[in-house]
């Protein structure tokens, strides 16, 4: 029986094509496909790729304050944030993630929001 969700759904490979999923749906949003126009889309899914393997107990270190830099200057508000945890868990239930799992990762992906938002996002 795997130790973490990081070994139960496949460890990086799986996860790296879960991220490329959830960046085709993200890019593709109108409400915030805009926020990755000049990004270096190649370095984003490698940074995500850790992130997520991170949430799901995998071999990786991701701290708030790494969260909070990298956000700082995009100005997110929480319709922004919704958006992300509404395509990505539409990612995790396409790639067959039990509901409790789902909701365990929507939860640490919520746990986040401060850190991910601007100050005084609405």
């Amino acid at each position: 029986m795997p130790a973490t969700l990081f070994e139960k759904y496949g460890g990086f490979g799986s996860v790296s094509r879960i991220v490329m999923t959830f960046y085709d749906k993200v890019l593709d949003s109108e409400e915030i496909g805009d926020f990755f126009d000049d990004v270096d889309m190649t370095r984003l899914i490698d940074h995500q790729t850790k992130f997520i393997s991170y949430l799901l107990g995998g071999p990786v270190s991701y701290s708030e304050e790494r969260l909070r830099r990298t956000h700082a200057t995009l100005d997110l508000k929480n319709e922004d944030f919704d958006e992300v945890a509404r395509l990505l868990r539409e990612t995790l239930v396409e790639h067959k993630f039990d509901p409790a799992d789902i909701k365990s990762v929507m939860s640490a992906i919520e746990a986040r929001r401060s850190a991910i938002l601007s100050t005084g996002a609405t």
